[in-house]
């Protein structure tokens, strides 16, 4: 219906137009039937107008009132899906001009990807790089003061004891310390194939979700286990160690020793962290009964069970040598991350458009350190 009337508007100001250019180009006034037709179109043109609006109106309250009505989980589907389609159609150079569909805005260095997708990219990460996932995460820009209450030879702590009426309490001073979180630039380019995107039957979208997704948490959680110096210290500041009596053995009491360093309030919810390598060898160690140290447990998170607790294998961490930190043992929660802003993504088609790709560039802004070092432990072999 809208189609039609809007044709039918733009049929009548052309018929208006040629009226007028005739009389110009004759270089005379308009006759009186002319001029009657002119009217009679612009009476018939604000006819078409004023039903137009009113036809947009009355449908933007009929969508306003059918969102209304949608439960909330469905309308953010909606929401997902119409910038899904929008993020897709950028990707593979077509324009949207459909009523419920959105177009990226872009500018100068590329277009922004939706914010659907940037989440997802996000959720993503959490979801390959567990230790990101269970550290205790804060969102928030500028420096983050992380206090913690502490003791020391000097300051013993809090002490409760039985008291007798009358009597003073003796009094003890506990320690506050503190971290500081401030932020760290970085940045992923992922670098996409022209023939992958122009294949109408490839799931594009997802692509470049597990694309992004996969690169940002290989850097992340090479940060978090190995941290580089003067940027993010991750679990290279953990305090607590068990040394190796060997510089390339590694025996089961350093893994007694390593887990009953972590007092038992942080035991609960803590995971072992090493490379496949260092896992071999663990996997090797029995008991004086022949009995394996480290099980097999499909029920368990990541598929392995040592003394009780789940295995977590990562690449990123170092592989048995002289003076490595080969193993850390503890609950991740006690590893602090700050994310200073929102994951931002962009989509940069022209730049890579002679090397018949597409650029999809992620920045954020994050910082982590140990927030609690009696909740983490290490294996480090000898020197």
């Amino acid at each position: 219906m809208s189609k039609e009337l809007v044709e039918k508007k733009n049929d009548l100001i052309t018929r208006a137009e040629e009226i007028l250019n005739t009389a110009k180009e004759e270089k005379r006034e308009l006759t009186a039937e002319e001029a009657e037709q002119i009217r009679e179109i612009k009476e018939s043109v604000d006819r078409i107008s004023e039903t137009l609006e009113l036809t947009d109106a009355f449908e933007a309250m009929h969508v306003a009132k059918k969102e209304e009505a949608m439960p909330e989980e469905e309308h953010k589907r909606s929401i997902e899906e119409i910038e899904e389609r929008a993020f897709e159609a950028y990707l593979r150079n077509k324009v949207l001009n459909e009523r419920n569909d959105v177009n990226l805005t872009v500018g100068d260095n590329g277009a922004v990807v939706p914010e659907t997708i940037a989440n997802r990219i996000i959720k993503h990460v959490y979801d390959v790089a567990p230790v990101l996932q269970r550290s205790t995460k804060y969102n928030l820009k500028g420096t983050l003061e992380i206090p913690y209450y502490g003791t020391d030879a000097d300051h013993a702590g809090i002490t409760v004891a039985y008291q007798s009426e009358f009597s003073p309490l003796a009094s003890t001073n506990g320690k506050f310390s503190s971290i500081s979180l401030t932020g760290y630039l970085a940045g992923a380019l992922s670098k996409i194939s022209m023939s992958l995107i122009n294949n109408a039957k490839f799931n594009i979208v997802d692509f470049v979700v597990k694309e992004m997704g996969d690169n940002i948490a290989r850097f992340i959680e090479k940060e978090l286990l190995i941290g580089t110096v003067s940027k993010v210290a991750g679990l290279s500041g953990i305090t607590q160690s068990v040394t190796t009596a060997a510089a390339n053995v590694i025996k089961a009491d350093d893994l007694i020793s390593v887990q009953d360093s972590i007092k038992q309030m942080f035991q609960a919810d803590a995971i072992w962290v090493m490379n496949p390598a260092t896992l071999t060898a663990v996997r090797q160690l029995k008991t004086s009964d022949g009995i394996y140290l480290l099980n097999s447990d499909l029920t368990t998170e990541f598929g392995y069970r040592l003394l009780g607790k789940p295995v977590y294998v990562s690449d990123n961490m170092p592989a048995i040598a002289a003076s490595a930190s080969v193993i850390y043992y503890g609950d991740m929660k006690c590893l602090a991350t700050k994310f200073s802003e929102e994951m931002n993504v962009q989509v940069l088609r022209e730049k890579y458009a002679d090397e018949h790709a597409v650029g999809v560039i992620g920045w954020f802004e994050f910082d982590s350190k140990v927030q609690d070092a009696q909740g983490l432990s290490k294996l480090v072999m000898h020197g």
